[in-house]
């Protein structure tokens, strides 16, 4: 295991029993950035929720107002007359029936979001296992199977992102780069936030967020205040 050195250990000296004002925590979090590439800003929600509930899981896109900094690759399904709007809102790659073949047969899924029209999803219940097992089936859940799906992908292009709670209860997400400025990471954050309140499942008891921590790529997390 990688020891952590002195010099790093002074760099992260701060009080981490103690939970910071948001505004605080992203500058912390920007000090304590020490990777030479341009890391990602995480923020780390947990909520009161039983995962193993279906009516109580968490799943949900949200367009981030300054992007998440992340280049994404996008797959779009759909009809050959919509083919060319895609490719003009930024799809890098798109097909219909005969991209589903190539899927099925390669196994190969060098992208990160898929986007479809509600008529190719009875298609792509041949790559449903695929895709399904990376994360990467369409669903209305998150917005990605969409009956505008040029919209679909620029919003994503633009910076929207999809997530949804992990088998703990929790919701990870990327709101940004260290590079940001703090404003725009907070921007990011807020609207985060006031998604995660919206979507509270009505039959989650008692505290619903029970604490929420902030990091940049490598760095340590720090707790905010709620």
């Amino acid at each position: 295991m990688k020891k952590v050195t002195k010099s790093k250990k002074k760099a992260y000296d701060f009080d981490k029993a103690k939970s910071y004002p948001i505004g605080e925590a992203l500058e912390l979090v920007k000090k304590f950035s020490t990777t030479k590439f341009d890391g990602s800003v995480e923020a780390h929600f947990r909520l009161g929720i039983d995962p193993s509930k279906g009516e109580q899981q968490i799943r949900a896109a949200v367009n981030l107002p300054h992007g998440s900094g992340k280049t994404v690759r996008v797959a779009a399904f759909v009809p050959a007359a919509q083919e060319k709007a895609v490719k003009e809102a930024g799809a890098d790659l798109v097909g219909g029936d005969e991209l589903i073949a190539e899927i099925k047969k390669t196994e190969k899924t060098d992208f990160q979001v898929a986007v479809a029209t509600p008529e190719m999803m009875k298609s792509m219940a041949q790559i449903a296992k695929i895709l399904g097992t990376r994360g990467l089936m369409p669903s209305p859940k998150n917005e990605t199977v969409s009956t505008d799906p040029a919209k679909t992908v620029a919003e994503i292009k633009r910076g929207k992102i999809s997530f949804k709670n992990d088998d703990t209860g929790n919701v990870h997400l990327v709101i940004g780069k260290v590079s940001f400025e703090t404003d725009k990471l907070l921007a990011n954050f807020q609207t985060v936030l006031d998604l995660i309140r919206k979507i509270k499942p009505a039959k989650s008891k008692g505290v619903y967020i029970k604490n929420i921590s902030v990091n940049s790529s490598m760095g340590p997390g720090i707790r905010v205040q709620l």
